[in-house]
């Protein structure tokens, strides 16, 4: 089959996964994660074969496998969607199959060992009947519509289908951080990451319609074809010093903004933590903050267009790079006095995508699809080993009847001897995390960032960076001592236990790419190993541009920087960490004094935002809209239409007194009573009933369309 055809096939098992799910199996937890794991299974066996076809193509970036179709014809034109496989592209699908099937599988052990609901059901949300778990079904169906919104967003060749597949991960990311909704945080949290993330998708939604009117066209190959990218660099805009190129690029950067939670629209990535582990590692790792930084990378011809290496930064790409690198470190700095493992984690995403961010900024394309490569799976490896961890503390406490917040890490310690497998692979995530020299997947991408900037003349994102690296090593190492090393802080410590095969086995498969990954990215000038392996990462990926970039040379002073911020940071987190004892204060709080809070408050910006903009929003929809224009004009205009139908009866009533009026009048009432009970089998209030109509209506319309097509 042509690698053509297979693309279009890849996001299609999930899709059916979930509407097979909903409809059908959500009766049986054994069917409903059968469906899922066997779609997730298809699809990952799809994108490995197009991934390995598309390495067989000679010179793919130039021929990239591509297909497309109209969509939606009108008169004089018509929109154009379809599947575009190229580097960038090819190893996207790559790393995306392997973390979402590792996730699925994991899933499968975390809701059946562990679950918050194994032991009582949890009030407020559906009871257990005959040993059905109706939670159960739920996750899977909408892991399933998460992945394929993120897979479709990866194989489109075009912004139209990206986007949609951008907003079904918003959506699928609103329903799996507020999964627990019975909790009041869990609710909170999904509402905050769904409009937090709007407000970056209402500019790029406005970057969309620009790009569309000047070029009309969301196709990337027209888009990035050199006629017309050099003119969106030639023409201003309607922002003074800005191109149209520039304006467009920085309008979907702020999508990015908000789906990878840069600063200032970070705010909602930590409260994401509500939601079941797994989904924190689809989220973090294998999708939608992913999306983010895939955006910016696809769209990194249309960001730099006009811009040469050597020149100074163009407005759009230093404004870029600003974001990239305060956050990096803001981001950084908030992690090092975080309790719950899951934060410190969460925060450590915000900051890693400031890496990526930053680097898209100062023009090194290739280092930050490398770096978003291996993030994917050692963050994925991190998130689901804590989940692991929780995981068995729960399992104490259920044992000790002890009651104790199983995501401190304060209420840990001494988990190397009862979660062996968990330990390890927590530590190849984090030594990856951490850039240990040579021997993990983070150093050797995080090493060409620097690289890079310290080539280019961008000292200041250097700084901001290897400052980061350094409190990054720091709180990894902080979270690894607290974790596993020392004696158990706790009764439930102390009676935890390893987790099942089916939550282990992923951990193990991902620390080997955590490991292994960045062996392909090795510069061929590096001393001793570079070239033996090639430079493959940087030769494959680099095609999907139209000028291929000059690899980074080596140069001791980046490395040498990334090397010491790493052991140093690390060897720091332990030294400071090993004998903290259980109820003993953070050995940070008595140095840093108010800095320590103001770290572990945030630096406030919640409660900064909730007054500058969630009280005012709540105080106007209160004050104007429902005292006011709900109750006083909306139903003022409804009471007086009442009021004057009413008069208008009795007049026709009583004053004409025409019996065949007040016949027909009754016939009328009677005919309107009928029809009501008539249509009231359709309002059932489940929503898999509304799903098949709805299917059967597009359907119709489908079939319709087809039918009166030339």
């Amino acid at each position: 089959m042509r690698p053509e055809i297979l693309s279009w096939l890849i996001p299609l098992p999930p899709i059916l996964s979930f509407f097979l799910i909903v409809l059908f199996a959500h009766r049986s937890n054994r069917l409903s994660h059968t469906i899922a794991v066997g779609a997730m299974l298809i699809s990952w066996a799809l994108a490995m074969s197009v991934f390995i076809l598309a390495l067989s193509v000679e010179r793919l970036g130039e021929h990239p496998l591509a297909s497309s179709i109209a969509w939606l014809p009108t008169a004089g034109t018509a929109l154009h969607i379809g599947v575009l496989i190229d580097p960038l592209g090819a190893v996207t699908l790559f790393f995306v199959a392997w973390t979402c099937l590792a996730i699925f599988v994991y899933s499968v052990g975390y809701h059946n060992f562990g679950s918050p609901r194994d032991n009582e059901d949890v009030p407020g949300l559906p009871p257990r009947a005959g040993g059905i778990e109706p939670m159960y079904a739920r996750f899977f169906a909408f892991i399933s519509l998460f992945a394929f919104g993120m897979l479709t967003l990866v194989v489109s060749d075009n912004l139209l289908t990206l986007f949609i597949g951008w907003e079904i991960m918003g959506l699928c990311s609103y329903l799996l951080i507020g999964f627990w909704y019975a909790k009041e945080s869990a609710r909170k949290a999904m509402v905050k990451a769904f409009m937090t993330t709007r407000v970056g998708d209402v500019f790029m939604l406005l970057g969309l319609a620009y790009l569309y009117s000047v070029t009309g066209t969301l196709s990337y190959r027209a888009i990035f074809s050199g006629p017309v990218l050099e003119r969106l660099a030639a023409s201003p805009s309607v922002v003074a010093g800005l191109s149209i190129a520039g304006l467009i690029g920085l309008l979907l950067f702020l999508g990015t903004v908000g789906k990878s939670a840069q600063w200032p629209l970070h705010v909602w990535l930590p409260d994401a933590m509500e939601g079941p582990t797994p989904v924190s590692a689809m989220i973090h790792a294998a999708t939608m903050v992913s999306a983010g930084v895939y955006l910016i990378l696809r769209f990194f011809p249309l960001i730099t267009a006009g811009w040469y290496e050597g020149q100074a930064l163009t407005p759009t790409m230093w404004v870029i790079a600003a974001i990239g690198a305060f956050t990096a470190l803001f981001a950084a700095t908030i992690a090092v006095t975080q309790n719950d493992i899951k934060r410190v984690l969460a925060y450590s995403t915000i900051s890693q995508l400031g890496y990526m961010v930053a680097a898209v900024g100062i023009g090194a394309f290739v280092a930050a699809a490398f770096h978003l490569i291996t993030h994917a799976f050692f963050k994925a490896l991190l998130f689901l080993g804590s989940g692991s961890v929780i995981h068995g503390v729960e399992h104490g406490a259920h044992a000790t009847h002890e009651h104790i917040d199983a995501n401190d890490m304060r209420n840990m310690g001494g988990l190397r001897r009862k979660m062996p497998i968990t330990f390890w692979a927590f530590v190849a995530g984090g030594l990856a995390l951490s850039g240990f020299p040579l021997v993990t997947a983070g150093f050797w991408s995080k090493d060409e960032i620097l690289g890079h900037a310290y080539e280019t003349g961008q000292v200041w994102v250097f700084g901001a960076l290897v400052l980061a690296a350094l409190l990054t090593a720091l709180y990894t190492g902080r979270q690894i001592t607290l974790t596993f090393l020392g004696g158990p802080r706790s009764s439930a410590a102390e009676h935890a236990r390893e987790s099942v095969p089916t939550m282990t086995i992923p951990l193990v498969i991902l620390a080997v790419f955590a490991v292994g990954a960045g062996w392909l990215g090795i510069a061929d000038d590096f001393p001793v190993l570079g070239g033996v392996l090639p430079n493959w990462f940087h030769a494959f990926v680099g095609g999907t541009l139209l000028e291929e970039p000059a690899a980074t040379h080596f140069n001791a002073v980046p490395v040498l920087a990334s090397v010491l911020a790493a052991l140093g940071g690390l060897f720091l987190g332990w030294l400071v960490y090993r004998r903290v004892r259980a109820e003993q204060a953070d050995p940070l709080v008595g140095p840093l004094g108010p800095v320590y809070t103001l770290l572990q408050r945030k630096y406030y910006f919640d409660e900064l935002y909730s007054f500058a903009f969630v009280r005012p929003a709540y105080w106007f929809a209160e004050t104007f809209t429902s005292r006011w224009l709900d109750r006083v004009v909306i139903d003022g205009i409804l009471h007086g239409i009442g009021r004057f139908a009413l008069r208008v009866g009795s007049f026709l009533r009583n004053v004409i007194d025409l019996p065949i009026i007040n016949g027909s009048g009754d016939m009328v009432g009677e005919g309107v009573k009928r029809g009501g009970r008539g249509l009231r089998w359709i309002q059932t209030g489940r929503v898999q009933f509304y799903l098949v109509v709805g299917l059967l209506f597009a359907g119709l319309v489908l079939s319709y369309t087809l039918a009166i097509r030339p």
